[in-house]
């Protein structure tokens, strides 16, 4: 089922044994998310109006999968010594699916600082210990996408029009610091235009390399952090951004606008 993601150009990558796991283990489980998954999309508008951050995009795709059966838990573990507790923890983890066979846990890093692919990892490896989950995965922006934003982001721009502070006012852009500003205006009086400075100081901005994205995630497992929980590791490929609404799935439409409202369904 996996193949189908790759078919579509998501990075997967799994590891300790989990794409085994999870075939034979969590087969129907698996398709539920592949599913998910292959339908989601993002809005190039709904992208940049959100700052960059997660906004409508992360939310529906984190409402799906609630809808779905994927819902936040948290795990409370107790050391207990004649009757009396020793040391309390709490795991909290936003997707758990509990399934037949065992326990499913995804976390969804789409626009954090990276150490927080440390913190995922060493929460699955502590959990899976415990065995309180049988897989760990984390869904985050893939190398295609990765790559793609500065171009995908600026062509947008440039065909709404973009030449002035104006025009972003008019887009509904309007969550931008001094600092910003300043940085775009320099670029235009040597001669930049207007919309690829924008989207130049707005990729660099807001998806940084230290941000959470494929490259990032890869490092840390490579190193081993997480072992031995199994793994599903998904990027989300540049296929996911589409420029105009009528290109969102059905499924998703439902997407709010820049301003945090649903929009109808056609």
């Amino acid at each position: 089922m996996l193949d189908r993601l790759r078919d579509l150009g998501f990075d997967i990558a799994t590891r300790n044994h989990a794409d085994a796991i999870l075939s034979f283990d969590f087969a129907d489980d698996l398709a539920d998310l592949v599913a998910r998954l292959a339908d989601f999309r993002i809005h190039i508008k709904e992208l940049i109006g959100g700052g960059g951050g997660e906004s409508g995009q992360t939310q529906r795709l984190r409402r799906a999968l609630d809808a779905g059966g994927w819902r936040k838990h948290h795990f409370s573990v107790e050391t207990i010594v004649d009757g009396h507790t020793r040391a309390g923890v709490s795991h909290e983890v936003d997707h758990v699916r509990f399934a037949g066979n065992g326990t499913l846990a995804l976390e969804i890093e789409w626009n954090n600082k990276d150490p927080f692919f440390d913190r995922d990892l060493e929460n699955f490896q502590r959990l899976h210990g415990l065995s309180a989950i049988s897989v760990g995965i984390i869904v985050t922006r893939g190398a295609s996408m990765q790559e793609t934003f500065l171009h995908r982001i600026t062509g947008w721009l440039r065909a709404q029009g973009l030449d002035s502070e104006e025009h972003l006012e008019r887009l509904g852009i309007t969550e931008r610091t001094r600092a910003q500003r300043d940085a775009v205006a320099r670029q235009v009086e040597r001669g930049v235009p207007f919309a690829d400075a924008f989207a130049k100081n707005f990729v660099a901005s807001k998806f940084g390399q230290a941000s959470t994205h494929w490259a990032k995630l890869e490092e840390r497992v490579t190193r081993g952090v997480g072992n031995p929980c199994p793994l599903l590791l998904v990027g989300l490929p540049d296929r996911v951004l589409v420029d105009a609404a009528e290109d969102v799935a059905p499924e998703t439409v439902r997407m709010p606008d820049l301003f945090g409202r649903d929009l109808p369904n056609p």
